[in-house]
């Protein structure tokens, strides 16, 4: 039998199909193709440079381990320095307006990349380097690099257990994702950027060979910072329920609005979250990681810990409360408050506990007085919630942060010093230091009547007053109080210390010389601070001025 009949009739029929299947998919094919076009984004690679140069030279760093002889590897911490100058740098040109990247599409005017202020503004981004963000880099990268050229001479005295490959590609991942975090815009960049900057920090604490008490305060730090991440996680999950979006602006919108049902979990979960930045910031009652951990690692990951790893935290704690949650100021304004009023009360009491012959009593007063300063950088975050104007009040904390960490940097590296010559670095070693570091003394004596705030540490009792102020603005009379009573606390012992350093050093003076990154580290904390000292209004100024 023939199939003509039949293949006739088919063949139209598939013929008459064809634009009756075209006319149909028409309607899906134009969305879908639309979607994939706004998937598509350029980079804003300028904008990210910062992060990004100090990632790619930690992997670099890493791999050049591998192949660099024992009596080379001296080299992969320069290498590293000048990785972290370089980022520093490329700030610069970040500083003629706002740039966003990573953006929703068809949100606002512009494209994936935005660079202006208006654009990125407008648009809902997961990256934006706008004031805030280069500010808050500026202190993570030049943290970073006081505290690399702090670890330089370390390594070279203790490099049979750390080793120098590994101790330099962490420090940068550390760093890369600390300077990443401030200009995270979605809580899911945010939380990695957290864990990116965390990671890291608990492997330096512990990365000396064979030693027991490292590797007890990297346990220590270890599991307090995986229980504020897990808070952390759960309280992002359940705005993310409630609000349905990740992105902090988005957040802000949605959260008023939230429908009854929901209202429950929405408050569960700024709740959680805000608990979980309080551990980052070594808040009270978070902060009982704090001595041990200082006192158990290296001396400069300690110092880093107390500088840039405090800026991770308040920088997060920044973007959740007044960028996210501004319709809960009534909840996480009060619960600040009282924070920050346990946290410089307890800090300072912890402090002015120490005795001057324990051993690593030094490291142990610093860490405690990084606990009663983090008490300090709290309260005009907590004023925020009260403030008609939240941006002049985080200025004061940006401000604070700034002055902290050039002084605490130099802090800690005169501890530096004089741990070399003496391994216990009691507070009673400082004394006489004079005799034996004519220079050095009278820079410690600076840096620790900056962080009491007394003159000539000009930039330090500015900083305090403007805190001071930012209290008084926003109607929080009891808790200026509260820090007056502390920064007379903190005098004793700041004082207490800083009298030692001048008095006759018990038996004969022996100078030692001080390396030259040593040298270098302290002289560049040294003219940070006299030069913010010289002036102070200029600080607020720039931390203050357009934040977001």
């Amino acid at each position: 039998m023939s199939a003509q009949p039949f293949a006739q009739p088919l063949a139209e029929a598939a013929g008459s199909a064809a634009p009756l299947a075209h006319s149909l998919a028409q309607p899906f094919a134009q969305p879908l193709a639309a979607s994939a076009a706004s998937l598509v984004q350029s980079v804003d690679w300028l904008a990210v440079a910062p992060p990004l140069i100090a990632a790619v030279v930690a992997l670099g760093v890493l791999v050049a381990d591998l192949f660099l002889p024992e009596d080379r590897k001296n080299l992969l911490g320069w290498i590293s320095v000048a990785s972290l100058a370089a980022a520093a740098l490329m700030l610069l040109p970040l500083l003629d307006g706002d740039r966003a990247t990573f953006c929703l599409t068809g949100t606002g005017t512009g494209t994936g990349t935005g660079t202006g202020s208006s654009t990125g503004a407008a648009r809902a981004c997961s990256y934006t380097a706008d004031h805030f963000t280069l500010v808050i880099q500026l202190l993570v990268l030049g943290g970073a690099l006081l505290a690399a050229l702090l670890s330089i001479t370390t390594l070279d005295d203790d490099r049979r257990r750390v080793p120098p490959g590994e101790f330099w590609f962490l420090l940068l991942s550390a760093t890369a994702g600390a300077a990443l975090l401030p200009a995270a815009r979605d809580l899911a960049t945010l939380i990695v950027a957290l864990e990116v900057a965390s990671l890291p920090a608990f492997a330096l604490v512990g990365i000396r060979h064979g030693d027991g008490r490292s590797a007890e305060a990297a346990l220590k730090f270890f599991l307090s910072s995986v229980t504020a991440t897990a808070v952390s996680l759960m309280g992002v999950s359940f705005v993310y329920a409630s609000t349905g979006t990740l992105y902090l602006t988005q957040v802000a919108q949605r959260l008023p609005d939230t429908p009854g049902q929901l209202h429950t979990l929405a408050q569960t979960g700024v709740v959680l979250t805000l608990i979980g930045f309080a551990f980052k910031t070594a808040a009270v009652p978070f902060h009982f990681w704090v001595p041990d951990t200082y006192v158990g690692a290296p001396l400069p990951v300690a110092a880093y810990l107390s500088v840039v790893g405090k800026a991770v935290g308040f920088s997060g704690l920044i973007l959740v409360t007044v960028v996210a949650f501004p319709s809960y100021a009534d909840v996480w304004g009060p619960a600040l408050a009282v924070l920050a009023a346990l946290t410089m009360t307890v800090g300072n009491v912890g402090a002015l506990r120490q005795q001057a012959t324990r051993a690593r009593s030094a490291v142990r007063l610093l860490a405690w007085s990084s606990v009663g300063q983090a008490g300090y950088l709290l309260v005009p975050i907590a004023a925020a919630g009260y403030a008609k104007d939240p941006q002049k009040a985080i200025g004061s904390t940006v401000a604070y942060a700034l002055m902290y960490a050039a002084v605490n940097l130099g802090a800690f590296a005169v501890a530096a010093v004089v741990g070399r010559s003496r391994a216990g670095n009691r507070i009673s070693d400082y004394r006489g230091l004079y005799a034996t570091h004519p220079v050095t003394a009278p820079l410690m004596a600076f840096f620790l009547l900056c962080l009491a705030g007394l003159p000539p540490g000009i930039i330090g009792l500015f900083a305090k007053v403007t805190v001071f102020s930012a209290a008084v603005d926003a109607g929080l009379g009891w808790l200026a109080v509260v820090m007056a009573v502390n920064v007379v606390i903190a005098l004793f012992y700041y004082l207490q210390w800083t009298a030692l350093l001048f008095r006759a050093p018990e038996g004969e003076a022996v100078r030692h010389r001080i390396p030259a990154p040593l040298t270098a580290a302290i002289t560049l904390a040294g003219v940070a601070g006299i030069a913010l000292s010289g002036a102070p209004q200029l600080v607020l100024r720039f931390a203050a001025t357009g934040l977001f």
